[in-house]
């Protein structure tokens, strides 16, 4: 189990983030969240997947692929800090990343087997990490953060889209997932 972050371990716009996991620990939600998360969109049909609940909101694929380059980058993130990185890393700018994703080209299926494919390799990472490495700083979009930090927003940021797909995006598709 990895613990809690601490404040002055991540900036305060993450914390929602951190407190979307609640009381689950880490990195159990991120295995159980695999498959029930794959499920979810599995269950959204093809055709539903360009839908977006508003203007230059996006769609459902491209908010699935934002959750897959969003959990690269923070595992990424992770993966360099508990391996040592002194330098720190960048930001992304997560419209330029949806755009160029190209996520309403492909299959809304396609899309879910990647994020499966993705989370497979964030549970490894997850489940090997040591105690000790937890509480390691980095320095990343110009901010310090610690390795549980990251660990925490992997799954806090899904279940964050999650959340929003079931309460803006369902509605609008009269579809029960």
């Amino acid at each position: 189990m990895i613990s809690r972050p601490q404040p002055g371990e991540f900036m305060p716009y993450q914390e929602v983030y951190i407190n979307s996991v609640g009381d689950a620990e880490v990195p159990a939600i991120t295995e159980e969240l695999k498959d029930s998360t794959y499920a979810f969109f599995s269950k959204i049909p093809e055709e539903k997947g360009s839908y977006a609940y508003a203007p230059g909101k996006w769609t459902i694929k491209e908010t699935l692929g934002h959750m897959i380059d969003t959990e690269r980058v923070f595992a990424y993130r992770l993966m360099c800090f508990a391996r040592g990185e002194q330098q720190a890393l960048p930001g992304f700018e997560q419209d330029d990343y949806v755009l160029n994703s190209f996520a309403n080209d492909r299959s809304l299926q396609e899309l879910a087997n990647e994020f499966r494919v993705v989370r497979e390799s964030t549970i490894y990472l997850l489940r090997n990490l040591k105690k000790e490495q937890e509480t390691i700083m980095g320095i990343s979009s110009g901010n310090p953060i610690s390795i549980r930090t990251l660990a925490y927003i992997i799954p806090g940021h899904e279940l964050h889209h999650l959340r929003i797909l079931k309460e803006r995006y369902l509605p609008g598709l009269n579809i029960q997932v």
